[in-house]
């Protein structure tokens, strides 16, 4: 969604409400630090402006004890059922689900049918 948002194709004040606990995982703030390292020239200066004001305003939540616990979880299940998960998706969910939120996604494929998780998606 960051992504997207990013470059413009989304808003993300119709997805996130000034009321909503938003944060990012670990994970994800490292994902967009990957983005804004293989950029170059003026879009690496956007990029990074972008991830260092989203990093100013958006608390990111470590990888810890509790979110490992819930990461345990959801990959035991997804083993289960046969359907694989990217690695950092799993993370990002697990984040979300060890602290109540939403996963709020472009691509919910990553996140869908995962036990206890809430996603918010554009259509």
């Amino acid at each position: 969604m960051l992504v997207a948002v990013e470059r413009r194709k989304l808003d993300l004040d119709r997805w996130i409400a000034d009321d909503d606990d938003a944060a990012i995982a670990a994970i994800t703030a490292a994902e967009l630090g990957v983005g804004v390292e293989l950029a170059t020239g003026r879009r690496k200066l956007h990029r990074r402006a972008f991830v260092e004001d989203l990093l100013e305003v958006l608390p990111v939540i470590e990888y810890g004890l509790d979110v490992a616990r819930v990461h345990i979880t959801l990959l035991a299940a997804v083993r289960r059922t046969g359907r694989p998960r990217g690695a950092h998706d799993l993370i990002i969910a697990a984040t979300a689900l060890a602290t109540g939120r939403t996963v709020v996604t472009a691509d919910r494929t990553g996140f869908d049918d995962l036990p206890g998780v809430v996603v918010r998606a554009p259509d």
